[in-house]
């Protein structure tokens, strides 16, 4: 099995963070930093995931909801809660983008031995949004695909109108 896993590339690095008290991971790769949630604007006739979009240095970045995503409810602004920046993949164009999260815990390490396969759901459910399930002693952690989360029709709706495309452009 870790053989499998190892194929995956689903070892390494990844930053944990938690939606409704469940652990969850970004491949530490993907992130590019993660700031206090201040609120966001929102943006009209976007989906209910997306709760607006924030001024990153100048740049307009959407924030989605990945509580809401999941549809585990939407996510309370705590003094806890973060945006945790990270970069996914558009049509083969990097673009950046704000997930909420109720908190962020902390970057632990995987081996592959410590990684098994996303679970069966049954056909109904669509869980390829999941990399693997990393084992922490007697704790799981969802390792989180980013890419697989949004179709590539809801990116574009989140970044439609936002300027967004224009990130990391030269002007």
């Amino acid at each position: 099995m870790a053989e499998r896993a190892q194929e995956r590339g689903v070892g390494g690095q990844y930053l944990t963070f938690t939606l409704e008290g469940e652990r969850f991971a970004l491949e530490i790769g993907r992130v590019r930093e993660v700031l206090e949630f201040r609120g966001a604007t929102r943006v009209p006739r976007t989906p209910e995931f997306m709760r607006g979009v924030i001024n990153l240095r100048g740049n307009v970045v959407p924030v989605v909801d990945l509580k809401a995503k999941f549809g585990m409810g939407v996510t309370e602004s705590t003094v806890d809660t973060c945006v945790v920046i990270v970069e996914v993949e558009i049509d083969g164009e990097a673009t950046v983008l704000g997930a909420l999260a109720d908190s962020v815990q902390e970057v632990i390490e995987l081996d592959a031995g410590q990684v098994e396969p996303p679970p069966r759901m049954g056909a109904g459910l669509d869980t390829a949004f999941i990399r693997g399930v990393g084992k922490l002693g007697e704790e799981f952690v969802i390792l989180v695909d980013i890419d697989r989360v949004f179709s590539a029709e809801e990116l574009v709706a989140v970044t439609a109108g936002t300027g967004e495309a224009d990130v990391g452009a030269e002007d």
